[in-house]
């Protein structure tokens, strides 16, 4: 008999395969159109765009998930939860879009200089950030119920979006069109995701002000805390380190590194999907740590060995991958994967264990290990692009997850052995 992983990790598979194959389209024509000038520039634009999601919907994502996912047999709590909740974010997305709107300008200036002008993009961002926040809120509730499968089913439909979002734009417009996609692609999604809770639960009846409960925000506020932090001092890490990275090695550089993200993202997706559709609702409902260790060991021997062997294909198999994705002008890429796919296989190891800290609220660990980590990444990162260039970033890069992950094992340690 297949197991609940089995099957949720064969729909995550299909998923996966569908996004790379998806991914390498839109690479491709990012790379054709853009150059790696253009893709510092969406690089630029992606890190603003995460730090306005996580705000607009207050960090409350992993919260939603635990508390759905151990209220879904009380309808009266699971109507607090989600009617707070939603009346919540709804208001910060709408103060948001009225801070994009009318400082466009300045945000446009603020990620990408003086010397290009893009401020319909920011006003675009405006319009379309409430909908993806209700989007990203909507799934976290589907994911507390219990619903993997059809969560995984939705990040499929999501991704066929942005593939036909982004080609038509990028076809259109070249830059702009990429920079536009980032913002309007995830909007769409908020039909597809509004559709899915609907069949769950009659979700009108439960966002009403009588149902809102300010103990609510309170449990969820250490959830909000922990994902600012990341929200707001990652993004501007990493903005820091691509302009240091254009004043030492130039824009075409920058575009060479943020090429190198993009493929480690595609693969990381796997595991970030995997851990929050599956392991994190089992570590929500964990309550002692012998369970905990059950669900870590669990991800070490099932999860790990798969995702090691794939990213030995992936370094065995560099080249190919460089130019089926993008273009000849990125082949100086092929020199940073020996210490990405490195940094990414500490990162994939250290993942399971810092969504502990948010299943079991540890708020004030996580902030000073996300901290910790940041400076490391920063400092490393200033430091060795000095010597080394280019790769100097993704020798930081494992260096960073290497004692980020050294540093969780030994806070974890009784939960894991």
């Amino acid at each position: 008999m297949r197991t609940p992983l089995f099957r949720v990790t064969s729909l995550n598979g299909m998923s996966v395969i569908i996004k790379i194959c998806i991914g390498v389209v839109t690479s491709k024509m990012i790379a054709i159109f853009v150059g790696p000038a253009g893709l510092a520039l969406v690089a630029n634009f992606r890190n603003f765009v995460t730090a306005a999601e996580s705000i607009s919907t207050l960090g409350f994502n992993n919260g939603v998930v635990k508390y759905v996912a151990q209220h879904s047999d009380d309808p009266s709590a699971l109507k607090k939860i989600i009617a707070t909740s939603f009346i919540t974010l709804a208001s910060s997305a709408v103060i948001m879009t009225v801070v994009l709107f009318f400082l466009a300008g300045y945000w446009s200036d603020f990620v990408f200089g003086n010397r290009f002008d893009y401020k319909v993009v920011f006003q675009v961002l405006a319009v379309a950030l409430p909908w993806y926040a209700v989007s990203l809120f909507l799934i976290s509730v589907i994911n507390g119920l219990g619903k993997f499968r059809r969560v995984i089913r939705i990040n499929i439909i999501g991704n066929i979006i942005g593939l036909i979002t982004t080609v038509v734009l990028v076809w259109q417009f070249k830059t702009l069109g990429a920079l536009l996609s980032i913002v309007i692609a995830p909007a769409l999604l908020f039909f597809v995701t509004f559709t899915a809770i609907n069949r769950e639960i009659r979700f009108f009846e439960y966002i009403s002000f009588r149902f809102f409960d300010f103990a609510i925000i309170r449990n969820l506020s250490s959830y909000s805390l922990m994902a600012l932090v990341s929200a707001v001092c990652g993004p501007l890490i990493y903005l820091a380190i691509r302009n240091k990275l254009i004043v030492v090695s130039g824009i075409e550089a920058a575009g060479h590194w943020e090429a190198m993200m993009r493929i480690s993202t595609y693969y990381l997706m796997f595991i970030s999907t995997i851990l929050s559709v599956y392991y994190l609702p089992k570590l929500s409902i964990a309550t002692t740590d012998d369970q905990t260790r059950r669900v870590f060991w669990n991800y070490f021997k099932g999860v790990m060995p798969i995702f090691v062997g794939g990213l030995l294909v992936i370094y065995l198999l560099r080249g190919i991958v460089i130019r089926l994705l993008f273009s000849t002008e990125f082949e100086p890429v092929t020199d940073l994967f020996f210490w990405q796919l490195t940094g990414d296989i500490f990162k994939a190891a250290s993942m399971v264990l810092g969504f502990q800290f948010f299943a079991a609220r540890l708020t004030t660990a996580f902030i000073i290990t996300e901290l910790f980590s940041l400076a490391v990444l920063y400092i490393s990162s200033i430091f060795l692009i000095a010597v080394v260039g280019v790769e100097g970033v993704v020798m930081a890069h494992a260096l960073t997850y290497f004692i980020y992950l050294i540093v969780l094992i030994g806070f974890f340690r009784k939960k894991l052995f």
